[in-house]
């Protein structure tokens, strides 16, 4: 498809990419009503929290599913304001938390990484057995995106019911975007990513002492180095290479066949060339990639409190 160009010019200081992404993750407000959770079972045995929010139309027949990043859960900010656009205007809406992502550790050693799409398919089973949506759209951020991608370019069948997907900041190569991260401009946003990874694999040491100690976590000086003792060895891969060319979005985006928008800023400091498929999407007749010169990391700011993502993944979607 022609690359989208697009017509987002934020507000005075959040042409600065860090302050449109540190404004957005950590001081937006965003009011919703609060969620009604759900607890799925896996077939694993382990489980799943959804958050539901709705339209004022309960019986809509319209679903968004809503897939959050590293690190992330339902009460961030990002995924309530993409509930709240799409609840206001008559989709109901279900965020997933990841495994041990919803406030408690989740049963198994494993938890959740940016290829974690047999997770997403159990969810989609459980929502399409409900027998209610007959439109369901899906929006990922960051590693949710990746996710998403790879779950849509995968050769699994997918429900008709699935009319489109949108990813908000895609890191679609995971290689290139920890390179990324790792640059010393970030430092402080690596640094924050390390702890917060390393406080949850203290509680599963305590959970789960006969897989991983205590000083393995602490010898861990990078986001790579969890990698390669955690997310790559708990989920089956050999190591953080292996876990990243597995995983990445890139290897997935040609064989995606549902009309797809990736919308990532040019001065996203998350994400490498690489993660910029515009080859891809060129030859593809499937995805849209909308490459804005502003946004930083899901930081795409407004004068308003509907930020210019919300406002596009609404209408791309509401236009399939």
């Amino acid at each position: 498809m022609p690359l989208i160009t697009g017509n987002y010019i934020p507000p005075g200081i959040f042409k600065n990419a860090d302050a449109s992404t540190i404004y957005s993750a950590t001081l937006r407000k965003v009011e919703i009503p609060v969620y009604e959770r759900e607890r799925i079972e896996l077939s694993d045995g382990d489980f799943i929290d959804l958050d539901w929010s709705y339209s004022s139309d309960r019986k809509s027949d319209k679903l968004v599913i809503l897939l959050h990043g590293l690190a992330g859960n339902t009460e961030r900010p990002y995924m309530k304001g993409m509930a709240r656009i799409f609840n206001d205007n008559n989709w109901s809406a279900v965020a997933m938390n990841f495994r041990g992502c919803s406030g408690e550790l989740n049963r198994l050693f494993r938890s959740y990484h940016a290829g974690a799409s047999d997770d997403l398919a159990e969810v989609l089973t459980h929502i399409l057995s409900l027998g209610k949506y007959s439109k369901i759209a899906l929006v990922g951020f960051s590693l949710g995106g990746n996710m998403l991608m790879k779950y849509l370019g995968e050769n699994r069948s997918l429900p008709d019911e699935i009319i489109g997907s949108v990813g908000v900041s895609v890191p679609c190569d995971l290689s290139g975007s920890l390179g990324a991260i790792n640059r010393m401009r970030n430092f402080v946003y690596s640094k924050r990513f390390e702890l917060n990874l390393k406080q949850h694999l203290l509680e599963r040491a305590e959970k789960f002492p006969d897989h991983i100690q205590k000083k393995q976590i602490s010898a861990c000086k990078s986001l790579r180095d969890i990698d390669d003792l955690y997310t790559s060895k708990a989920h089956g891969y050999n190591d953080a290479s292996d876990y990243y060319k597995k995983t990445s979005a890139l290897g997935y985006l040609q064989k995606i066949q549902k009309p797809t928008l990736i919308l990532s800023a040019a001065n996203d400091s998350f994400l490498s060339p690489e993660c910029y498929p515009y080859e891809i999407a060129e030859k593809s007749v499937k995805i849209y990639l909308e490459v804005p010169t502003y946004g930083g990391h899901v930081g795409f700011v407004t004068r308003s409190n509907i930020y210019y993502h919300e406002k596009r993944a609404l209408e791309f979607v509401e236009s399939l």
